[in-house]
């Protein structure tokens, strides 16, 4: 598991598509807000989200299996139980980086994944290490 400024640094300026499996459209959800600030930091936000056509202004996919182009980063905010199915998934569209957000665990998930060849970050966000290592605009 990644837990290196230095490796969190890499895979942050390294990886612009980032797929957020269970992206709500609504702007109070920490998920939103995490989008929010990718998209400004440059990002390539592509919302995983079958209950819903669109998020912020992009379209939404039901599944990683939908999207169209690659995925470097797969950030989930779905509980611990849905992680080892998402790393599947992950994995059969050819992810690098499966990244759960806070209080997301799952040590099955990230032995699928890393099992792969992905790099797995677990219990942390995007946006507090984004801000934290890099900084918007960088």
């Amino acid at each position: 598991m990644i837990n290196s400024d230095d490796q969190l640094r890499s895979i942050l300026s390294g990886s612009k598509n980032v797929a957020i499996v269970g992206l709500s459209p609504k702007p109070d959800r920490d998920s939103n807000r995490v989008a929010a600030y990718l998209i400004a930091a440059g990002y390539n936000v592509i919302p995983i989200n079958p209950a819903v056509d669109e998020v912020l202004g992009l379209k939404s996919y039901a599944s990683l299996e939908d999207v169209p182009i690659p995925i470097g980063i797969v950030d989930v905010f779905r509980r611990a139980e849905y992680i080892p199915d998402i790393a599947r998934s992950a994995v059969a569209v050819g992810a690098k980086v499966l990244w759960t957000q806070l209080g997301i665990v799952s040590e099955e998930g990230a032995e699928i994944a890393s099992a792969a060849g992905l790099q797995v970050v677990m219990d942390r966000c995007t946006l507090i290490e984004h801000r934290r290592l890099i900084g918007v605009g960088s």
